[in-house]
Order: C-alpha cells, then sequence, then structure tokens
C-alpha cells in the first residue's frame, strides 16, 4: 500500500501538472506552441470560466473512472484529460473570477494540477488497491455500465443543451457536429463540443474571417479522417 501510495504521488504531480500546463498553453496558441489535447481545450471552454460548472465536469468523470479502476485496475484517460484540468480550473476561479489570471495561465495550472494530481491518482489507485475481487467483479459488471450512461447520453445531452443556450450559430453548429460524430464515434460530445468552439468563433468573427476558415477546414479534414479509419465511410458505400 505504502509503494502504490509514493507512485500514485509521483505520477499525479507530474502528470497533472504537465497536462494542465499544456492545456492553458493552448489558449494562447498561435503565438505559443500549445500542449494539451484539442478536447481537453474544448470542454474546458465549455465551462465559460464558471468554478461549479468546471467542478460538476470533472466530478462526472470521477465517478466513472472510480468505477473503472475498481473493475479493471487501470486509470482511464479521463484522469489526466478531464477530471484534473477541470478541478485545477475550479479551484484557481474560485479565487479569481479572470480567466487570463488563472485559467489561462500555465504556470498557475500546472502547480494546481500538480496537486490535484497527486491526489486524485493517490485516491483513485488506493480505492482499487483495497476493494476485494468480489467486490470489483461487481463494480465491472454493474457500476461500470451505470456510469459510462454518463458519458452517453447524459452527457452530450448537457453540452447539447448549453449549446443551444450559447445562441442560434452555436446551437446549429453543435447539432450538426455532434450528430456527426455519434454516427461516426458513438459519442457526440466531441462533436457538439467542436460545435461550440467553431459557433462561438463564428459568432464574434464571422465566417469571412480566417482564424473562422482555418478552424472549420480543420474540423471537417479531422472528421472526415476519423470517419475513413474508422471504416465509416464503407458503410455509406463511398468509394475511399
Amino acid at each position: 500500500m505504502f509503494l502504490i501510495i509514493i507512485k500514485s504521488l509521483i505520477i499525479g504531480t507530474l502528470g497533472g501538472a504537465a497536462i494542465t500546463a499544456g492545456a492553458a498553453r493552448m489558449f494562447h496558441a498561435p503565438e505559443s506552441q500549445g500542449l494539451g489535447a484539442f478536447r481537453t481545450l474544448g470542454e474546458l471552454n465549455a465551462c465559460n470560466g464558471d468554478p461549479i460548472a468546471h467542478f460538476s465536469f470533472g466530478l462526472g468523470f470521477l465517478f466513472n473512472s472510480a468505477a473503472s479502476t475498481v473493475a479493471s485496475g487501470a486509470l482511464t484517460q479521463d484522469v489526466f484529460h478531464r477530471i484534473i484540468p477541470n478541478f485545477s480550473a475550479a479551484i484557481l476561479l474560485l479565487k479569481n473570477k479572470n480567466i487570463e489570471e488563472t485559467l489561462h495561465n500555465p504556470k498557475k495550472m500546472m502547480f494546481a494540477g500538480a496537486g490535484v494530481g497527486a491526489l486524485v491518482v493517490t485516491l483513485l489507485n488506493t480505492i482499487s488497491s483495497i476493494i476485494p475481487m468480489k467486490l470489483s467483479t461487481i463494480a465491472k459488471e454493474v457500476l461500470t455500465p451505470a456510469a459510462n450512461l454518463m458519458i452517453n447520453p447524459i452527457m452530450p445531452a448537457i453540452f447539447w443543451l448549453a449549446a443551444l443556450d450559447s445562441g442560434k450559430t452555436t446551437g446549429i453548429w453543435a447539432t450538426i457536429l455532434g450528430g456527426v460524430s455519434h454516427m461516426v464515434t458513438g459519442n457526440g460530445t466531441p462533436g457538439i463540443v467542436l460545435g461550440i468552439l467553431v459557433g462561438q468563433t463564428v459568432e464574434e468573427n464571422g465566417y469571412k474571417n480566417r482564424t473562422s476558415q482555418v478552424l472549420i477546414v480543420i474540423v471537417v479534414i479531422m472528421f472526415l479522417a476519423i470517419a475513413y479509419f474508422r471504416g465509416f465511410t464503407k458503410k455509406l458505400g463511398l468509394p475511399f
């Protein structure tokens, strides 16, 4: 147990610091090189700098990750890409609502992410290590499917409603990309988040703005690539 805690603290601290600092740097692209995941950036944006929204979003995935950790003994990707960045943002925003000085500050996010990462990873690994095998089987058969319902369809519905509330253009883009994402990947959340990003960019800059055009082209190419490599284009009877 002691060895698990020590390793968890080290991994959680280093991983949490790197992930959150990288996510914060993405807000400064293209002036500086972004180092985070694009979906992490989109989901952080979707919370609109509200600490409660960031905390609630991370908490939803914490339950899912805890169930998966107990059932399989492995951390899910949501731990570093969703839980730690959103918890870190929530902590910083509670003291200062200015996102330029908190969420967009790589240094502050790095320190917050290091602390949150150490606690979250240690908590999940400790829980997993002390759970008896019989309870692990129960978690795999009962808790994991229940937690997955939070990811799909509850989370897509929440983000879609948030997109509709953000304006007509954002709602249209979120609906279209969310539908495409659901058909191609089986989960509409990534598409809805991208739709929010595209919609907000278009509402602020217009369709003739170069940033808007580049973003739309990137999103279209990305979905075409995903559809191709997943074999979705073959299902549609397309020659490629």
